[in-house]
């Protein structure tokens, strides 16, 4: 999809641009398929901000896609390409031939009345999803499982494709959208094809009002803050930080820390971490 850019009649116009929707199926979204989205604006189940920054926005309601794809040998029909509020790929609405209806992520070249079927016999064309075991070495797949039956975790989001590197014995070796090279278990499903919308990280937000829409509000600077409110504020004028790094509102450590715990049970399965030099 392309990017629309608009003339500078305003001084946020001047820097601002959107997708071009003209491509998008012109339809309501499959009420079936649709889920009431509460809004927590950043709170847990106690009522405390745990994720600061957060409130307000448009109204949404959630799409329930497809990552299992594990309705086998069943050919689906492409009804619509649809915008999903809930993410930055676009969606695509099959209809299989027992018409059963659902939605998936729309890989880029897929249109409308095409047909789609997965299982570990189908063609290695964008949509359908295979068994990566019966997936040819170098393609570009999406909706990757990271566990067999889990449904798919991994290359996900608009524009974003893993290449499948290798095949040896149970696990195929994958390269990540981040870089990162890992094994995955031979027997987990991925699509085939690259997510569509691949133009959605040229987008200019362009004005205060647009983050505003998507339910993220305003961040103060600590720097500017009083030292009451925050370690980086007082002195006089922009003045330094004042400590040996930065940190938190409350004094953690920040920017830069990593806070990856190191005993998750997939790492024994990553071949090159995403930041190896």
């Amino acid at each position: 999809m392309a990017i629309k850019i608009y003339k500078p009649t305003t001084n946020a116009r001047r820097n601002m641009s959107v997708t071009d929707y003209s491509n998008l199926s012109k339809v309501a979204p499959e009420r079936s398929l649709l889920e009431p989205m509460n809004k927590n604006s950043g709170r847990n189940s106690y009522g405390r901000i745990t994720v600061r920054h957060r409130g307000g926005g448009n109204r949404r309601k959630y799409r329930v896609i497809d990552f299992k794809r594990n309705k086998f040998d069943v050919p689906a029909e492409v009804k619509t390409i649809e915008y999903d509020p809930n993410r930055t790929a676009n969606i695509a609405l099959v209809e299989y031939s027992d018409g059963v209806k659902s939605y998936i992520l729309a890989p880029a070249g897929l249109k409308v009345g095409d047909t789609v079927v997965a299982g570990p016999a189908a063609d290695i064309k964008p949509g359908n999803a295979l068994p990566l075991v019966n997936i040819p070495t170098g393609t570009f797949i999406h909706n990757v499982e990271l566990y067999p039956g889990r449904g798919g975790q991994m290359a996900r989001a608009a524009g974003n494709a893993a290449q499948l590197m290798a095949k040896e014995g149970s696990f195929a070796l994958l390269r990540l959208p981040s870089g990162e090279l890992r094994n995955v278990s031979a027997s987990c499903m991925a699509t085939v094809g690259q997510v569509g919308n691949v133009d959605h990280e040229n987008v200019k937000i362009g004005k205060a009002g647009r983050t505003r829409h998507m339910g993220i509000r305003p961040t103060v600077r600590g720097s500017v803050m009083n030292p009451c409110d925050h370690p980086h504020g007082g002195g006089e004028g922009k003045s330094p930080i004042g400590r040996p790094g930065p940190v938190t509102p409350w004094g953690k450590p920040a920017l830069g820390l990593k806070t990856r715990k190191h005993h998750k049970r997939s790492d024994k399965l990553i071949v090159k971490r995403r930041n190896d030099k």
